[in-house]
C-alpha cells in the first residue's frame, strides 16, 4: 500500500501546530484533513473514515476522551487507529487514555519528526504491507527507503516532485490518475497549481524514465489524465 492512499485525520485547535503537522505527513506523502474541534472531527471521520486519527485531549466543543468512547462503541470505528496528543503529562493521565483504546500517547510539546514516526509505527501495526520498502513495475524499482529509482537495473534521476507522481502512478498500475488528483500527491493540497504543471513533470519523468531508448510506459488519457502501464507505448 502506497503512502499517497492513505488518509490521516488531524484534530487539534491550535492551528499552527495543525498546519506545521500536516505539512510534515503531506511532504511524506499522506493525504491529510484538519478538524478544529472535536464535532468537526466526528463530522469528518462518518464523511471519510480516515487510515489514522492524530487526536488532541482538549479539543473545543467534544473533548478526545469523548471521541475515543464514542469511536471504540462503533463497529466502524472500533479499531481505527489513534495517536493521542496531549499537554498531560502525568501517568495517570497516559493509562486513561489506553484504557480508552489510544494506539499511542504524544506528550506536548513534541518533535514533527517524532510524530511522523509515530505515525508510521502505528500504521504498520495495522497495515502490514506497509514493511514492503520498495514498489516494483514494468522492470521500475522504487526504494520508498532510500528514495532510489532504477529501470531494468539502471539507476534513473528523479527530481523529489518528480518521484513523488512516480510512486503516485505505480501505486495503482493501470489507474488514471487525473491531473487534480496527481497535484493533490505530489505538491500537497494547500498549492494552487495549472494543470499545465503536471504536464510539465509529466514530461521530466517519462524523459528520465525513457533514457536509453527505453519504452515509455507513462500513458496520456486525453482530457482525463496519466496512467502507468506496460503497454502504454502502443498508444
Amino acid at each position: 500500500m502506497a503512502l499517497d492512499t492513505l488518509y490521516i485525520l488531524i484534530a487539534e485547535d491550535e492551528p499552527r501546530q495543525a498546519e506545521i503537522l500536516k505539512f510534515n505527513l503531506e511532504e511524506e506523502g499522506f493525504r491529510v484533513g484538519l478538524a478544529p474541534d472535536g464535532l468537526k472531527a466526528l463530522e469528518m471521520i462518518d464523511e471519510a473514515l480516515p487510515d489514522l486519527l492524530i487526536l488532541d485531549w482538549m479539543l473545543p466543543e467534544v473533548s478526545g476522551i469523548r471521541i475515543m468512547k464514542k469511536l471504540r462503541k462503533e463497529k466502524e470505528t472500533k479499531s481505527l487507529p489513534v495517536i493521542m496528543l496531549t499537554a498531560r503529562g502525568e501517568e495517570d493521565d497516559r493509562v486513561r487514555g489506553f484504557e480508552v483504546g489510544v494506539d499511542d500517547y504524544v506528550v506536548k510539546p513534541y518533535l514533527p519528526s517524532e510524530l511522523v514516526a509515530r505515525v508510521r509505527a502505528v500504521l504498520r501495526r495495522s497495515h502490514p504491507e506497509m514493511q514492503e520498502e520498495k514498489i516494483e513495475y514494468a522492470g521500475i524499482e522504487l526504494d520508498l527507503v532510500k528514495l532510489r529509482v532504477s529501470r531494468d537495473g539502471d539507476p534513473v534521476e528523479l527530481a523529489s516532485t518528480e518521484l513523488r507522481l512516480l510512486k503516485a502512478l505505480m501505486s495503482h498500475p493501470g489507474r488514471v490518475f487525473s491531473r487534480n488528483r496527481l497535484i493533490d500527491l505530489a505538491w500537497g493540497t494547500t498549492i494552487y497549481l495549472e494543470d499545465r504543471s503536471v504536464d510539465v513533470a509529466v514530461r521530466r519523468l517519462r524523459k528520465a524514465l525513457n533514457e536509453g531508448g527505453k519504452a515509455d510506459i507513462i500513458r496520456t488519457v486525453r482530457s482525463e489524465g496519466y496512467a502507468i502501464e506496460e503497454s502504454a507505448s502502443r498508444y
